[in-house]
């Protein structure tokens, strides 16, 4: 059954209604175009009107104006200072001195000051009061219920394991070392028998072992026999290949050498920063010096406001990949031509020096800075989360009608407008048709990986709603749910959380001897803490030994209202539901647009 449009909307079409399930934020714009003509609606009120209190005094009139411009001036002030940024910094005042007094001045000389004052202070206090409603990222005293538990409450509830800060963590190591292991075509192994060292350990049977299905029972029932293999890794060799097109002006791996206030693109575009660089291309702010003349009459695309421009690097396989992520998000801009998907906008392409340049609309940062700035190791508001959820299944119900897997979603990878409260879904370096399935055991980033990937099953766009169910637990608790050294730990991870992979999809999956053994039992790689060798271990996984919820929910000597535990036990669900190991199992984006935690 179908949901029906929001209150006072028109009658969707069609395709409205298989994607618009739930109205997006206002553009920033048309917040702050409306908030100033009802600030200017409120100055004109009292500057053209006379206070019903005021009484005309012909020797005040050389004197009245001048306090009660002053009175008023610091009423604006005032009112100023309660509208503060997201960051907690007060926010650039509304009206200029100039504009004040310019909008004052046909005030009539016998205003009461003081009533005068105190009315337009009130009117701007209300109107700042629900403009502060916005938005809020940090969680504050009043929701100090609602955060996780702290480390030590997690490590002693999982036998040890610590956390890694989603703040602090850099992807883009891990992802350039997977990317090379992916364009060497490289596969999981097991190693080579002569590597292997066979050591016999006993130990005491736990209770629930014994409804192991897959255990094997040898000798006493108290006791069991494991065996471990031992073998020191290998590192592997790495190869850059770097095949740089002509007048070019790149780095030894293709990078663009960034110059600051170069102007490129003929004169349209003056480099301003630069923003990063990744595993493709490398990004830098610009400023637009003149439209392209395609951009005629378009107001995106007008003189002095800032881009985001995407410069891939000069390698043939690079520049073949950015006119494959050009060609998709015409797609994506065609399908949502009123900008409605959260996904990212890709205004044009141009080449300069051999390099492919694409040119995006400016954001404020990413959803990993966010968690840096307002949730360091606490995690952000859960309202926040909430928001940002409805908005990314928005972007992924489009790219699943579109038949496109993003697959590279984490909060890197997430862009914000200035008030952090409309983000956009960006970098589809990755992103390909879902008929595109080429088996690689190191598509997407490794904390974001589905299982499906890591053990070469065929994949589909099911792998991104992993990938934000992972975010999504980042962005609450400012923690990495799955910070595994490896894939072949990532699994472990998976299982302790989720419990085993069911036969069906391990005989389905191409790297299945590379992580288990003949009677399913899983084979852990594990570090020596003695010799920091590797070490081989059977694991037999019958039910799972993590509990999602002990990680979200609050100590119990923490008391929440209704309302608040049935926000965060939905929320808990939701992710639940996103991070089922079987993709044919997983929520789909208009089922969780349709989940309590985001319809409520």
């Amino acid at each position: 059954m179908r949901d029906g449009p929001a209150p006072g909307a028109s009658a969707p079409t069609q395709t409205d209604m298989d994607l618009d399930l739930a109205p997006s934020p206002p553009r920033v714009e048309d917040l702050i175009a409306a908030r100033r003509a009802k600030r200017q609606a409120i100055l004109a009120k009292y500057s053209n009107g006379t206070s019903s209190t005021s009484t005309p005094v012909a020797s005040q009139s050389s004197q009245a104006p001048l306090p009660a411009l002053l009175i008023a001036e610091q009423s604006i002030t005032r009112a100023n200072s309660v509208a503060m940024s997201v960051d907690g910094t007060p926010a650039p005042e509304k009206y200029s001195q100039g504009e004040r007094r310019a909008s004052m001045s046909n005030s009539p000389p016998p205003l009461s000051a003081q009533d005068t004052a105190g009315d337009i202070g009130a009117d701007l206090d209300k109107l700042d009061a629900a403009d502060n409603l916005a938005f809020e990222l940090a969680k504050g005293d009043e929701q100090d219920g609602m955060q996780a538990p702290d480390q030590e409450t997690i490590s002693k509830l999982e036998g040890g394991h610590d956390q890694i800060s989603a703040a602090d963590y850099d992807p883009s190591r891990d992802r350039r070392e997977d990317e090379h292991k992916r364009l060497l075509g490289e596969v999981p192994h097991k190693p080579k028998v002569e590597d292997v060292m066979e050591i016999e350990e006993i130990e005491d049977v736990e209770e629930e072992d014994v409804d192991d299905m897959f255990a094997v029972a040898m000798g006493e029932p108290s006791k069991k026999t494991k065996k471990v293999k031992k073998t020191v890794s290998k590192p592997a060799p790495v190869l850059i290949t770097t095949t740089a097109l002509l007048d070019t002006a790149a780095d030894a791996e293709g990078y663009y050498s960034v110059i600051l206030g170069e102007q490129i693109d003929g004169g349209r575009y003056q480099v301003v920063s630069s923003l990063g660089k990744g595993m493709f291309a490398n990004v830098v702010r610009g400023l637009v010096l003149q439209s392209p003349p395609e951009a005629e009459g378009i107001l995106g695309a007008e003189v002095g406001k800032e881009v985001a421009i995407k410069i891939v690097r000069s390698q043939e396989s690079m520049y073949r990949a950015g006119l494959k992520e050009a060609q998709i998000l015409q797609k994506i801009r065609q399908a949502d031509p009123d900008d409605k998907k959260h996904l990212v906008r890709l205004e044009r392409t141009f080449e300069h020096r051999g390099h492919l340049c694409l040119v995006f609309e400016s954001m404020s940062m990413n959803l990993r800075d966010v968690v840096k700035r307002f949730g360091k190791d606490v995690g952000l508001n859960i309202s926040a989360v909430r928001t940002y959820a409805h908005q990314l299944f928005l972007a992924l119900s489009l790219l699943k009608k579109l038949n496109i897997m993003h697959a590279d979603i984490k909060p890197d990878n997430i862009l914000v407008n200035e008030r952090k409260n409309l983000l956009k879904l960006c970098d589809l370096g990755s992103a390909s048709d879902a008929s595109e399935n080429d088996i690689t055991p190191y598509l997407v980033s490794r904390f974001y990986r589905a299982p499906e990937i890591i053990l070469g099953v065929p994949y589909d766009p099911a792998l991104d709603i992993w990938s934000v169910g992972c975010t999504l637990y980042e962005l609450y608790t400012g923690k990495i749910l799955f910070p595994g050294r490896s894939n072949n730990q990532m699994l472990l991870l998976m299982m302790e959380l989720k419990g085993r992979f069911n036969t069906k999809m391990i005989k389905k999956a191409k790297f299945q001897d590379a992580y288990f053994d003949e009677m399913g039992g899983f084979e852990s790689v594990e570090r020596d803490k003695v010799t920091g060798a590797d070490v081989i271990r059977k694991i037999h996984l019958a039910k799972p030994t993590r509990d999602l919820r002990a990680r979200l929910m609050p100590p119990t000597s923490v008391k929440m209202n209704d309302n608040e535990a049935k926000l965060l036990t939905s929320f808990i669900d939701l992710l639940d539901k996103c991070l089922a190991l079987d993709p044919s199992r997983r929520i789909t984006p208009r089922e969780a647009l349709s989940h309590p935690f985001i319809r409520g």
